[in-house]
């Protein structure tokens, strides 16, 4: 999410920002851990309810792109909410760090790992590989690898699946790539990515899908279809960059879907909350969750990181993060309703990156990383308010913190996060301490229940799915 990799080159004093969702400014305060409660003993703890899963994204952080062995981390989720380990199933592919070697958001994205609609499969990306792999769920969450096919691409780091109508197929796939060999060496401030499309056979197969590559004018950092998989949108990292060669300045770009054929449409409409050289001098968008919901409202996290002049960030130049929401009209364009919604005050809410809805869907929650904390926010019809910038808070780096070292230093790191099926509780990823936080949701409030940890190398994961 942020870009500490780039300003950590330029000198020493910035190496701490360019890692997305990972920023902060001046003064690094320190909260407590939440104390975890103790579980209801009335529930049937001893059956599952379902499983959550953890990408290791590797093997802990290691020098250079590749992160060694990658593998998905499976625990069985109980009725109180409360998770048992029951193994790790290696992807036969390897991890990746494209984001400056801090180990937090690696791969400045969200559904690095995702499932399908009818909970049959999980999706993993591996980075270091250029690969993804499907692998099927067992009666006891247990995972097996089905398939993997190569990316066409450098760095796959996002995953969409749709619900397929066609004969002996699951599902449409689309994966996007960090980036294009021609752009890599130029670091996160202007690469640009690509698309690869894939059908997912009935079975677990992954087929590619002809004519599905394209070309993208951003680093995407997350792709989803919309409800009903006519539309496919891409949400961008570095859209008004002064580096990139492309000139976009799209935080989300709107492609038609051919359900027969697989194939995408040219880009139907492209927007952005913030455009470079605002008046406001209000940073850029990096544009990382996002989910599309309703009819079909696109709702983006946005951290706060490229300069209005599109200049890339360092740490006392860090904003507040946002969240924004556009509706994909009916013949693909874009409408703005609810534009940079502040997830913060005063810079305590920098990395708004991931994001999830409440089961009533009147609410969602969003993780701002180097914070450590979710914050929760109202939605009526695409209209969205903040509610509680603290809604839960673990241990981060907030304030004007402006020593990038310290401030990584100290936060947990809350990085992708997942509400169950059920929506009674929300799974939160602790990306440095290698830990999963577990947390009942009443309403618009959460309740720590347990964080399990010793499972997961204890820097550069990414990725968490729960069912």
């Amino acid at each position: 999410m942020n870009s500490i990799k780039y300003i950590f080159l330029l000198s020493l004093t910035a190496l701490f920002f360019l890692s997305s969702c990972s920023d902060d400014d001046d003064s690094i305060t320190s909260t407590p851990v939440a104390t975890p409660v103790t579980p209801d003993d009335t529930t049937d703890a001893d059956s599952p309810a379902g499983a959550v899963y953890v990408m290791s994204n590797g093997e802990g952080q290691i020098d250079g792109n590749v992160q060694g062995p990658n593998s998905i981390v499976a625990y069985q989720r109980f009725s109180d909410g409360t998770l048992s380990l029951i193994g790790s199933t290696p992807t036969g592919g390897n991890g990746g760090d494209y984001d400056g070697g801090e180990g937090l958001d690696p791969l400045i994205s969200a559904y690095a790992i995702t499932k399908t609609y009818d909970n049959e499969f999980v999706l993993a990306v591996n980075a270091g590989s250029n690969t993804l792999t499907s692998m099927a769920v067992g009666e006891d969450y247990s995972l097996s690898v089905q398939s993997t096919q190569g990316t066409n691409g450098i760095g796959p780091n996002s995953i969409a699946h749709a619900k397929s109508n066609n004969n002996g197929v699951n599902g449409l796939v689309y994966v996007s790539n960090i980036t294009r060999e021609e752009f890599l060496a130029a670091g996160e401030p202007a690469q640009q990515g690509s698309l690869m499309g894939f059908w997912l056979l009935e079975d677990g197969t992954l087929a590619p899908v002809d004519g599905s590559w394209t070309a993208l004018a951003n680093r995407p950092s997350a792709v989803q279809f919309s409800p009903n998989g006519d539309f496919l949108v891409v949400a961008s990292i570095n859209a008004g960059a002064a580096a990139l060669e492309s000139g976009s300045q799209d935080e989300i770009v709107v492609y038609a879907v051919d359900q027969a054929t697989g194939t995408l449409s040219e880009v139907l409409d492209g927007a952005t909350s913030t455009l470079r050289d605002n008046a406001e001098n209000r940073n850029l968008p990096s544009a990382i969750g996002f989910q599309i919901v309703g009819d079909n409202y696109v709702v983006v996290t946005e951290a706060r990181e490229f300069q209005a002049n599109g200049a890339p960030p360092a740490f006392p130049a860090l904003q507040d993060g946002s969240v924004s929401t556009w509706q994909i009209q009916a013949d693909g364009t874009l409408t703005p309703i609810s534009l940079d919604v502040r997830s913060g005050n005063n810079n305590d809410g920098r990395t708004a990156c991931w994001l999830d809805f409440t089961a009533d869907g009147n609410s969602f929650f969003v993780s701002n990383a180097i914070e450590a904390g979710l914050a929760s926010f109202s939605f009526d019809n695409g209209v969205v308010s903040l509610i509680d910038a603290t809604a839960a808070q673990g241990t981060g780096a907030t304030g004007n913190t402006t020593d990038g070292a310290a401030a990584f230093a100290t936060t947990e790191g809350w990085i992708d996060m997942w509400i169950s099926d059920d929506g009674e509780y929300l799974y939160q990823l602790y990306g440095l301490t290698g830990a999963v936080g577990v947390f009942r949701i009443t309403g618009t409030s959460l309740e720590l229940i347990e964080i399990v940890g010793g499972d997961l190398p204890v820097n550069n994961t990414q990725g968490i799915v729960a069912i």
